[in-house]
C-alpha cells in the first residue's frame, strides 16, 4: 500500500474529496493539520499532530522527528502548505518542486520580478514597505492600479484604485487584511501594479517533469474589472480561439519553467487582451473551494484522484467529452452573519444543474473580497455548450435567497421611566 502524508489546512474545501481519492486507490494517507489535531473536523481520519505551515523549517523539523515508516509522496490541499510540502519532499529524497520554487511563485512581489527578468509582458509594479506613506509614491503612478497582499490567495486583499486618494485607502484597507492574515505582514509589505485591461481566464494544469498538461482552460464570463475581484463563474471549455488558446499554454508552461517548478498541479489565472497574454499569478497547486469537481467528467475521475495517482506514480488516462461545464463560487453579497437559505430545491431543479453544495454554516461570519477568504457555496452544470453550461449556472443562482444578518444588531433602548 502507498502511503501519502497529506497537509490538511484549517478551513479547507477539498479535504475530504482528497480522503475520498485515496480510499478508492487503496492509498494510506498519513495527515497533518496546521490546527490542534484534538480539534479536528469529523472527516473519518485524525491528523496526526498540529503544525504550523507557516512556519515550514521548524513544521519540516516536527514531522520528521515525529513520522513512523516510509512515505511516498507529499501533498499540501492548498497554499498554506505546498512550501511545507516542498521541503519534506526534498528531505525526504521524493518527487516534488523546489521550495524555492514555490516560494517565488507564491510571493506576488517575486513573481512580478520574475516575469520582469524574463521578458512577459508585465504591468508596471512598486514594492511598498509596511512604513512607507503611499502618498509619496503616487506620483510615480499611471492609474488606475492594483494594490495587492504579497501572500495571499482567492482575491483576498486585491483592490483596484483609480487615483491618488483612493489608493490611500486601499493601501490602509488592505494592510488591515494582511496584517490579520499573514504573520510576516511587517516585513511583507505590498505590491502596488498597473491595472490590466482585458478578460480573465484559468488555466488548471499539470506537471510531468516539466511538461505542461492543461487539462481545463476556463472562461470567467464576469468582467473582473475591480474595485474587488470577487470571482464568480468557470466555464470550460473555453470559447476563446485555438490559437489564443494554446497561446496561453505555452506562455504558462514557459512560466512555470522559469520559476523551476517541474511536477505536480498548476493553477494560473491570466488576462488577454490586444497586446498578448498577461499572466496574473502561478500556484503550484489545483483549483480552489469545490471547483475541481467540476472536470470529474472530462477527466474520468475527480481531480483529488488524478493528482494523488501521479504523486504515487500510479497509470493515468485520462477521458475527454464534448460536454461543457460550468461552476459558479457564489458571492457573498455582504458582510453579517449567515442564517440560511430558501430556494435551494429550485436551484437543484434548473435544467442543466447537476448540483448545488452550500458550504457555509449557520452562524458563520461571511463577507465578500477583499476581507472574504471563503464562498457561501458552489453550484455546478454540465451542457452541450458552455453558453447553456453558464446559463444553468445564473439561472440557478437567481433562484436562491440568503439570509445573511449583521454581526452586531442595533439593540432597542428602553424607555426612560417618568
Amino acid at each position: 500500500m502507498k502511503r501519502v502524508l497529506l497537509l490538511l489546512p484549517t478551513t479547507g474545501y477539498r479535504n475530504k474529496d482528497f480522503l475520498a481519492a485515496a480510499k478508492k486507490l487503496g492509498v494510506e494517507i498519513v495527515a497533518a493539520a496546521d490546527y490542534c489535531h484534538q480539534l479536528a473536523p469529523s472527516w473519518g481520519l485524525a491528523p496526526i499532530m498540529a503544525l504550523h505551515f507557516d512556519r515550514p523549517q521548524q513544521a519540516a523539523d516536527t514531522i520528521l522527528r515525529e513520522i513512523d515508516g516510509d512515505l511516498d509522496a507529499v501533498l499540501a490541499v492548498d497554499d498554506s502548505g505546498v512550501e511545507l510540502a516542498a521541503l519534506l519532499a526534498a528531505r525526504l529524497g521524493l518527487p516534488g518542486n523546489p521550495a524555492h520554487a514555490v516560494r517565488k511563485v507564491r510571493d506576488k512581489l517575486a513573481f512580478r520580478r520574475l516575469l520582469q527578468d524574463r521578458e512577459f509582458l508585465c504591468p508596471g509594479f512598486h514594492h511598498l514597505p509596511t512604513d512607507a506613506d503611499p502618498c509619496n509614491l503616487a506620483r510615480e503612478l499611471k492609474f488606475p492600479v492594483v494594490v495587492k497582499a504579497r501572500r495571499l490567495s482567492g482575491s483576498r486583499g486585491v483592490i483596484r484604485a483609480d487615483e491618488p486618494e483612493a489608493l490611500a485607502r486601499a493601501v490602509n484597507w488592505v494592510r488591515a487584511i494582511q496584517s490579520r492574515a499573514d504573520r510576516d505582514a511587517q516585513e511583507l509589505g505590498l505590491v502596488i501594479e498597473g491595472f490590466i485591461p482585458g478578460p480573465e481566464f484559468a488555466l488548471e494544469g499539470s506537471l510531468d517533469r516539466g511538461e505542461l498538461t492543461t487539462l481545463a482552460l476556463f472562461d470567467k464570463p464576469d468582467p473582473l474589472d475591480g474595485p474587488c475581484f470577487e470571482e464568480t463563474i468557470y466555464v470550460t471549455p473555453s470559447r476563446l480561439p485555438e490559437a489564443i488558446q494554446h497561446r496561453i499554454h505555452e506562455e504558462v508552461s514557459r512560466a512555470c519553467r522559469v520559476a523551476g517548478l517541474a511536477i505536480g498541479p498548476v493553477h494560473a489565472e491570466v488576462r488577454v487582451n490586444d497586446q498578448g497574454v498577461w499572466i496574473l499569478e502561478i500556484a503550484a497547486r489545483s483549483i480552489g473551494g469545490l471547483c475541481g469537481r467540476v472536470l470529474t467528467h472530462s477527466l474520468g475521475m475527480s481531480l483529488e484522484e488524478l493528482i494523488l495517482r501521479q504523486a504515487v506514480a500510479e497509470p493515468l488516462a485520462i477521458a475527454r467529452e464534448d460536454a461543457a461545464a460550468g461552476v459558479m463560487m457564489i458571492p457573498t453579497p455582504r458582510r453579517g452573519i449567515y442564517h440560511g437559505l430558501e430556494g435551494l430545491g429550485a436551484a437543484r431543479s434548473v435544467a442543466g444543474v447537476t448540483g448545488v453544495s452550500i458550504t457555509a454554516e449557520p452562524g458563520q461570519i461571511v463577507a465578500p473580497p477583499p476581507d472574504g477568504a471563503s464562498y457561501l457555496g458552489f453550484i455546478f452544470s454540465r451542457a452541450e455548450s458552455p453558453a447553456q453550461a453558464e446559463n444553468a449556472l445564473r439561472s440557478a443562482h437567481r433562484r436562491l435567497r440568503f439570509e445573511i444578518r449583521p454581526e452586531y444588531p442595533a439593540l432597542a433602548v428602553p424607555a426612560a421611566r417618568a
